[in-house]
C-alpha cells in the first residue's frame, strides 16, 4: 500500500497556545497525539528535537553548513507520521481528524518514493 509523510508544523499561534495551557490540558493534547499513533494506518511517527539541527547547501561548489533551519518562515516543521492510504484522497481524509490541525498547526500531505 502507498505511504504518505505527514509533515506537521508548527505556527507562532499554536506555540502561543500550548504555552498557555494548563499541565491537565497539556496532558489531554498529549494524549489525543498518542492515540493518533495507535491507528491502524499510521507506520510511524517521530517528534523533532527542540535544537534546531544543521542546514546544508552548495554555493560556488563549497558545501556550506550553518546551525539551524534558519529559513524565511514563520511554520517550524516539528515532526512527521508516515501512514498508509490507497491515494491522496484518503491519505487527506485520514488526517482530516489529526490534533495537530485542532490545535493550530498545518499538516503537509506527501507520496514517498517506493510505496
Amino acid at each position: 500500500m502507498p505511504q504518505y509523510m505527514l509533515a506537521l508544523y508548527d505556527t507562532p499561534e499554536m506555540t502561543a497556545g500550548f504555552m498557555n495551557m494548563s499541565p491537565e490540558e497539556m496532558q489531554k493534547a498529549l494524549e489525543k497525539y498518542m492515540a493518533w499513533n495507535n491507528k491502524p494506518f499510521t507506520v510511524r511517527s517521530v517528534r523533532l528535537a527542540e535544537e534546531g539541527g544543521r542546514t546544508m547547501r552548495n554555493q560556488g561548489g563549497q558545501t556550506r553548513v550553518t546551525d539551524g533551519p534558519f529559513g524565511e518562515t514563520k511554520e517550524v516543521l516539528g515532526g512527521y507520521y508516515l501512514i498508509e492510504a490507497a491515494n491522496y484522497d484518503e491519505a487527506v481524509q485520514r488526517t482530516m481528524d489529526h490534533p495537530h490541525l485542532e490545535y493550530g498547526g498545518i499538516v503537509e500531505v506527501r507520496q514517498t518514493y517506493g510505496s
